[in-house]
């Protein structure tokens, strides 16, 4: 049964402008921690939204002690989450230099949609015609409100319910590790979604596209779930080329 689902087209906005190589601070200030959380994960959690939502651009410079001050901590805790960052990719630190936001590095794109695919194919085509009555029907509020995301022109709710609908195929298919090793390997391809996200009619093909993968595995049709699926991957490689094109400012090998 076909997964009805009506929405309109988001208005697009301007991509973030660059910034001047090495100049510092981020566009919007980062909100202060809570000191009654666990401090190192909050800093991590903060720095890798600014970079994966463009709010620090590429080529940004770091400071340690503008940062520590922004969110209220000692430097400590800073250095161990830009530390963190590096190993992921997001940050380049340079001996003698200091530390950069980390251009989009086109290979890095590349690889982590080949890891992605494997892992996400082989999900879906396990969970084809196995997922629950509460899945299905979470699942299906969770399209009706990329619907309504679309039709406002919210990017990043649909962002978050893009983000939760893959996270629920994972773990209905018994595979919570999988979306676990998927978050970090795709955070190079988030700044691709999230700067794609404005353009005329993307957010339209990710809800349809959705909905196929979603109808597929409902139906029990492994095959199609994943063939499906792999087309959704994919558009972020013919994404990537375009935009690389558009702003050269923000990419890199």
């Amino acid at each position: 049964m076909a997964t009805k689902i009506s929405g309109e087209p988001s208005s697009p906005t301007n991509a973030p402008k660059p910034r001047a190589e090495g100049q510092r601070g981020p566009a919007r200030a980062l909100e202060p921690v809570n000191n009654r959380m666990p401090i190192s994960p909050q800093i991590y959690e903060r720095l890798r939204r600014a970079i994966t939502t463009l709010t620090m651009l590429p080529s940004e410079a770091l400071s340690e002690q503008d940062l520590a001050k922004q969110l209220g901590v000692s430097r400590t805790p800073v250095r161990e989450a830009l530390i963190r960052l590096a190993d992921e990719g997001l940050i380049d630190i340079l001996p003698q230099r200091g530390s950069f936001v980390a251009p989009i590095r086109l290979s890095d794109v590349e690889e982590a949609q080949f890891i992605r695919e494997a892992l996400e194919v082989s999900v879906v085509q396990k969970l084809a015609g196995h997922g629950s009555q509460e899945f299905l029907a979470t699942a299906r509020a969770n399209l009706a409100r990329q619907a309504k995301a679309v039709a406002e022109g919210d990017r990043e709710l649909f962002l978050e319910l893009d983000e939760a609908f893959h996270r629920s195929l994972s773990e209905e298919a018994g595979l919570p590790k999988s979306w676990r090793v998927i978050q970090v390997v795709k955070l190079q391809m988030d700044r691709v979604r999230y700067l794609s996200l404005p353009e005329p009619g993307h957010l339209e093909t990710l809800l349809a596209q959705h909905v196929a993968i979603f109808e597929a595995v409902e139906a029990g049709e492994a095959k199609q779930a994943g063939a499906r699926m792999t087309a959704h991957l994919r558009e972020v490689l013919r994404t990537v080329q375009r935009l690389s094109v558009a702003r050269p400012d923000l990419f890199g090998r």
